[in-house]
């Protein structure tokens, strides 16, 4: 698996939250590295912290239930266990928690306690399907919450799983993947290709602004309009 440097001055990371996630998948389209309607979250995804941060890095994950309490017997497994064990992952982190019962975001399985611990073990964020509470502390902490619910209580949330794969809202993500989230949702990025997608992320954003300035500057044609768009299709 290939880990990027998240703190050298040249780091992807760097260039990487400069486009939005639209620019990106467009260009792991343009590069035919999986299929179009592959690689990122259904629409259900909002940053309720407010604003529209961008975040990327690599995936720790976990599954969640919330609804109702841990039977006598079965994993229960402390959050302690799986900060320690995050630790072991590359740096940036995002946590990406799955929270598996029938209906996701009865009980919040985040809250600024465990933003403030997880901030401190190098996570930039969290992703889930489930619930987030204490929203405008995590919005003064600035710590990104990427949720489908927010809600006011933790109710029985308790940890079953992590380190696996988890799915959220259609994307499977397994430890270590390299996830790019923002108001659009999150995608995944092929770390091997990082090289290439940056690249042609970046041609065609040079592209795009000769096509905006077009558009702008009273210029415009349909002819012009049209070599602009088969310049931007060229790219590869």
């Amino acid at each position: 698996m290939v880990h990027l440097l998240p703190n050298d001055a040249a780091s992807p990371f760097l260039e990487l939250q400069g486009f939005d996630t639209c620019k990106i998948a467009n260009a792991i389209e343009v590069l035919k590295l999986r299929l179009r309607n592959e690689g990122y979250t259904r629409p259900g995804l909002r940053c309720v912290t407010g604003g529209f941060p961008a975040i990327a890095g690599y995936a720790v994950t976990s599954k969640v239930r919330c609804a109702d309490p841990p039977i006598r017997g079965t994993s229960h497994l402390e959050l302690t266990d799986w900060w320690r064990k995050l630790q072991e992952r590359p740096v940036p982190r995002i946590a990406v928690i799955e929270d598996i019962d029938p209906e996701p975001g009865q009980g919040a399985v985040l809250s600024q306690m465990h933003a403030e611990v997880l901030r401190s073990l190098r996570c930039c964020g969290v992703v889930t399907n489930g619930a987030v509470r204490n929203i405008p502390s995590l919005a003064a902490m600035s710590f990104p919450a990427f949720s489908c619910h927010v809600t006011m209580s933790h109710a029985y949330a308790h940890m079953v799983e992590y380190g696996v794969e988890v799915e959220i809202l259609g994307l499977r993500v397994s430890p270590g993947d390299l996830i790019f989230a923002d108001v659009h949702g999150m995608l995944s990025v092929p770390a091997e290709h990082i090289a290439d997608i940056l690249r042609v992320a970046r041609e065609r954003e040079q592209r795009l602004v000769r096509i905006i300035d077009l558009c702008r500057d009273g210029r415009f044609s349909f002819d012009r309009l049209k070599a602009e768009i088969q310049e931007l299709e060229n790219v590869q």
